[in-house]
């Protein structure tokens, strides 16, 4: 009896977890077509200045270490 106790202990704390991701809340999930649309609007701003930041990056010389030894 103290077995099964244990493992039926042991099941919760560890399924406990996995129920918690699996939760949704109502308020995270609306529907509002202007949030949307502004989080398109930040998301392409946001591409755009990574695109631009990665242009500014000069280009790496590749290096050889053992240039001088052979």
């Amino acid at each position: 009896m103290r077995k099964l106790v244990v493992v039926l202990a042991a099941i919760a704390v560890l399924g406990a977890p996995a129920f918690a991701q699996s939760r949704v809340t109502g308020s995270r999930h609306t529907d509002n077509s202007q949030q949307t649309d502004d989080r398109k609007q930040k998301k392409a701003a946001a591409e755009k200045a990574y695109k631009n930041a990665l242009r500014t990056i000069p280009e790496q010389k590749n290096s050889d270490p053992w240039a001088k030894m052979r």
